[in-house]
Order: structure tokens, then C-alpha cells, then sequence
């Protein structure tokens, strides 16, 4: 049994008697406030519900051996009962979790999907979400259309494999060990295929490469699928205690890593921008002075996001500051590149100078993954 406390004793208007405290004599109050206080103990000893939580008190036997009681209803719900085994784990910060769970294998999370026009995004969401198993059904069938667009689906998710395939449903179940993922190493590679495709950007705008602008594009889906992955585990992170101890990574810090990975997504995001007006430069070749200005303002962006990523993930503030630091050189290199420009065929300007907003915005990114450090 649980008692209001701050909902019945400290309320005036649930409590008649501390109403008509004031009118009663010397000796009815003292009985009145040693029954309050009483009262006060009996429920911290057996539960004492509060906004911040259940709070019990702390029993000690005559060995000395300290416990605690657990809550009736959360023993029913998880089908504890006398002799049942928990276990019972110290969080870095002080907290005790336990885990009802021991001996045993958790049960895979399952998602039923009909075919739809949002398919797609459905089974994304699932998988995002850390389903284990997505089971798409169909009453009367499942078509080809629907047949390709989950196996398309299925290929931009990491892990995510058709297990189980007939002509009323399609299963598709993810094999990855979250365990086995550090959100730090995922983040890593991933920015490793950005700042790839950065440099080769670069170097096709640089020398009207429209094939390698054409690779550029390509390896954008790789960052894609890395970053739902890190999604997925971060979520799960949030979910699992004992998951975010074995990582090593707090809850909190999940956030800023969710945040950094978006960032470095949307740095391949503008490298693919970038590439697409490669194309509509047709392989014009540039002024010598524009394309040494162009050099220039790639080596600052680089150094820029990777400063901004090591400092993200060393923690590094000096690092981080140095990043903000940059913006006046790198104004004034893009200030010679429009400059520069304006010797070019007006035809191709434009698309030059979109390429280069793309590059600049970059930079931006790189601003706002380094802030992130501040954050700690």
C-alpha cells in the first residue's frame, strides 16, 4: 500500500482536521501533529509516492545487512515472487538498476506492417526504433512493387536482412549486436566517407571531373545507412542502462551524439550538392588564380570540420574554439573565389558559385559540431 502524503496530510482541503486546527485546544494539537509525524514514518517505511518518484527507507537487520522493499505491483508486473534472482548493477553515477531479466534471453521487439504508400518510411521507423523483427503482411498478397521498395528499403538500413519471404508476407529482422557498435567508432567512419567525398569534390570541381563528381554522389548512401545505424543504437542506448555502461556512454551524451551525426550527415549531404553542379559545368576549365583560391578554401574547410570532429570526440574546447577562430580567413578566401569567378564564361557562374555556397555551408556545420563540446 502506498500513502499520498503530499496529497492528503499537507493538503488543507483533503484534510478536515488540519482545518480545525486552529480551534482545537493545546493537548488535541500535540496529539494531532505526533499522529502526522507518525504517520510520516510509517509510509516511508512501506512507500511514500512522490513526483520525483517512489521513495522507501532504508531497513537495516540486527546482522547489519541493509535492504529495501521492492514495490508490489512492479514485483506482480515483472512475475517476481519469493526465491525469484535479480541482479543488481552500480551505475557510474551512483544507481542501482535491477534488472528483472536474469537467466534469461529478452524477447525479440516484433513490428507488424500492412503494404501502404508509406511503406518505406514505416519500416525505417521501426528499424530506427530498435525492432528486431519487422514483419510486413499482406491479406491478399504481397506485389512486386511492394516486394522491391522493402528490399530497397532493407538495403539502406545496416544489419536489416529478409529472413523469411513468402506470397503473404515478407520478414526482415535486424542481426546486428548493439554491443558491438560504439557510437564513437560509427561516428568515425562515418565522417571519414564525408570528408572523402569533400576532398574528391573538390578536386572535380577543380578539374571538371564529372565522373568522379558522379562517385561523390554515390558514396553519399553509405553516410546515410551509417547514420541510421548510429540512431538505432543511441536509442537503444537510451532504452538499455546496462547497454550505456558496457559502451561507455551516458544517456545525456547521447543527444550531442545524435546531433553530430546529423551534422556530419548534412556535410555529405552538401558534398552531393556540390557535385550536382559539377555536371552542369560541363567540364570547363578554370582560371589558374581561381583555382588556387579554390585549393585554399578547401585546405581551411577541412581542417575546419576535422578540427570540430576531434574535438567533439576528445572533448577538446581549445580545439573546438580554434574552429569559431577560423571564420575571418575563411570569409575572406571565398570573397577571392567570387572575385575570381566573374573572368568566367557567365554561363557557368552560377553553378559555380552554388558549388562554393555548398562548400561554405561546410564550414557552418563544422562551427555547430564544435560548439557541441561546449556543451560538457
Amino acid at each position: 500500500m502506498l500513502f499520498q502524503l503530499d496529497s492528503f496530510l499537507f493538503q488543507p482541503d483533503l484534510c478536515p482536521i488540519y482545518n480545525r486546527c486552529s480551534l482545537l485546544t493545546p493537548k488535541f494539537k500535540f496529539i494531532y501533529f505526533d499522529l502526522l509525524f507518525k504517520s510520516v514514518n510509517i509510509c516511508l517505511s512501506i512507500g511514500w509516492r512522490t513526483s520525483l518518484g517512489e521513495i522507501r527507507k532504508v531497513q537495516e537487520t540486527p546482522s547489519g545487512t541493509f535492504f529495501v522493499c521492492l514495490p508490489k505491483d512492479w514485483a506482480e508486473r515483472h512475475g517476481l515472487k519469493k526465491g525469484s534472482t535479480v541482479v543488481l548493477s552500480e551505475t557510474s553515477d551512483g544507481k542501482l538498476l535491477v534488472d528483472t531479466e536474469y537467466g534469461s534471453t529478452p524477447s525479440p521487439r516484433v513490428a507488424v506492417l500492412k503494404p501502404g504508400p508509406y511503406l518505406s518510411r514505416e519500416i525505417t521507423g521501426k528499424y530506427l526504433l530498435g525492432f528486431d523483427i519487422i514483419r510486413v503482411e499482406g491479406k491478399d498478397g504481397i506485389g512486386l512493387e511492394v516486394r522491391e521498395d522493402v528490399k530497397r528499403t532493407a538495403s539502406r538500413l545496416v544489419g536489416l536482412e529478409i529472413i523469411e519471404e513468402d506470397y503473404s508476407k515478407i520478414v526482415l529482422q535486424c542481426l546486428l549486436e548493439p554491443s558491438s557498435f560504439p557510437p564513437d567508432k560509427i561516428l568515425r567512419r562515418a565522417y571519414a566517407l564525408a570528408a572523402g567525398m569533400h576532398r574528391d569534390v573538390v578536386n572535380a570541381i577543380v578539374n571538371g571531373d564529372v565522373t568522379l563528381a558522379k562517385s561523390v554522389i554515390a558514396r553519399d548512401e553509405e553516410v546515410n545507412r551509417l547514420y541510421f545505424l548510429l540512431i538505432r543504437i543511441l536509442r537503444t542506448i537510451i532504452q538499455n542502462p546496462s547497454l550505456s555502461e558496457r559502451l561507455g556512454v551516458k544517456p545525456i551524451e547521447c543527444l550531442d551524439f545524435r546531433l553530430a551525426a546529423s551534422l556530419v550527415e548534412n556535410i555529405g549531404d552538401e558534398c552531393v550538392r556540390a557535385a550536382y553542379k559539377v555536371e552542369n559545368l560541363r567540364g570547363v576549365k578554370l582560371a589558374d588564380s581561381l583555382k588556387v583560391a579554390l585549393l585554399e578554401f578547401h585546405k581551411l574547410c577541412f581542417e575546419a570540420h576535422e578540427n570540430a570532429v576531434r574535438a567533439f570526440l576528445a572533448g577538446d574546447v581549445a580545439l573546438a574554439v580554434s574552429v569559431s577562430d577560423m571564420r575571418g580567413k575563411i570569409a575572406k578566401v571565398y570573397e577571392t573565389i567570387e572575385t575570381n569567378a566573374r573572368v568566367q564564361s557567365p554561363d557557368i557562374v552560377p553553378y559555380l558559385l552554388a558549388a562554393m555556397s555548398a562548400l561554405m555551408q561546410i564550414y557552418e556545420h563544422s562551427v555547430d559540431i564544435a560548439d557541441l563540446v561546449r556543451l560538457y
